[in-house]
């Protein structure tokens, strides 16, 4: 089955959201509605979940247990 994603970075407002979301399109879905209505004061409307349907993102497959990071500088030395 296909995973999908959701990420508020790629839709900034006034509250500098950082929130991801991964799982199956239902329920990234779901939370993604939840999500907007509670944090950002978005309508839980059909019409707006078929446009958050619309904004979700294929996941790129990575073997179970693998973690998703954003690189971070590494210190060598003291």
């Amino acid at each position: 089955m296909t995973r999908k994603w959701i990420d508020c970075r790629d839709f900034p407002d006034d509250t500098g959201c950082t929130l991801y979301l991964s799982g199956e399109e239902e329920h990234v879905l779901h939370a993604a509605a939840e999500h907007a209505a509670s944090v950002h004061g978005e309508p839980e409307t059909p019409a707006f979940r078929e446009q958050l349907r619309s904004m979700l993102q294929e996941e790129v497959a990575m073997p179970r247990g693998a973690v998703h990071a954003e690189p971070r500088p590494v210190a060598i030395g003291h």
